[in-house]
């Protein structure tokens, strides 16, 4: 699976926090959130911040039993003035909380996957942060960056969380709706490394699978892997090529079906 490195990830973290806060100091507490119609930019700030304590304390303490997960989350300041410095200090601890000797530790992943607790964490954390960080940017009217290989880092992701064991317990409306018989779906980068740059997804009878690297497929969407992150989690339309570079060949439906019934983001 495309991973980034975990430096450049706790980093990403940082950073796309900061952009984030400075967004929604762009846009004020009481905007709206376009791409996540039921929030306000305060219950963007509130969501986000609350996420990256709650998690650091999960890896923190090394938490292995979901029962034991915090059921106590940390507090936004009420005036917007010190919500920067809140981000700031969120974002740090839950970078700090993926240290390299926390990598490997037992922590729980609610994934079920064979990824570690801490590594899972990581890149939902950053999954969070870049998704919403383009909500508070775009209830601003401000550019919202990411590059190709976070980008492609948090698509493998986001596939990965969809063909999850957890998926078909937790989201198992979504889980059958993305079940098929073969068809099948490739989303192309054409800004990513050449070893990342490409998601081949089969629907089984027995769930979705995916893998890295190009195949013939009934359809495949091309277009910066910014681009797709953000079809992937609604937040771009798959359709309007001259907004979003992307490119549909083959049996639009199927990708649009996709889409419609695998969103996981928060919002």
């Amino acid at each position: 699976m495309t991973e980034l490195n975990a430096e450049r990830a706790r980093r990403a973290i940082v950073e796309h926090t900061r952009r984030l806060a400075e967004s929604a100091a762009a846009a004020g507490p009481d905007a709206a959130v376009p791409t996540a119609p039921a929030w306000t930019i305060t219950d963007l700030v509130e969501h986000v911040g609350q996420t990256q304590h709650w998690v650091a304390e999960i890896i923190e303490r090394r938490i292995t039993d979901p029962a034991q997960l915090p059921t106590e989350m940390a507090v936004l300041p009420t005036d917007p003035r010190e919500w920067q410095a809140w981000l700031s200090d969120s974002a740090q601890r839950v970078a700090s909380a993926c240290s390299d000797d926390a990598l490997d530790a037992p922590v729980f992943n609610p994934a079920g996957d064979e990824r570690p607790g801490t590594r899972f964490w990581m890149a939902s954390v950053l999954n969070e942060t870049v998704v919403h960080g383009f909500d508070a940017a775009n209830a601003a009217d401000r550019p919202a960056d990411i590059n190709a290989d976070i980008a492609a880092a948090l698509i493998s992701n986001h596939l990965a969380m969809l063909t999850s064991p957890s998926w078909q317990m937790q989201r198992s409306e979504s889980a059958h709706a993305i079940r098929g018989t073969g068809q099948t779906l490739q989303w192309l980068a054409i800004d990513a490394a050449d070893d990342a740059r490409a998601w081949f997804v089969e629907r089984r009878p027995d769930g979705a699978t995916w893998q890295a690297g190009t195949r013939q497929a009934d359809v495949t969407v091309t277009g910066p892997a910014r681009s797709l992150l953000l079809a992937l989690t609604r937040r771009l339309p798959l359709t309007d090529g001259e907004a979003t570079n992307i490119s549909v060949d083959g049996d639009t439906d199927l990708a649009q079906h996709w889409l419609d019934n695998t969103a996981h983001v928060s919002g």
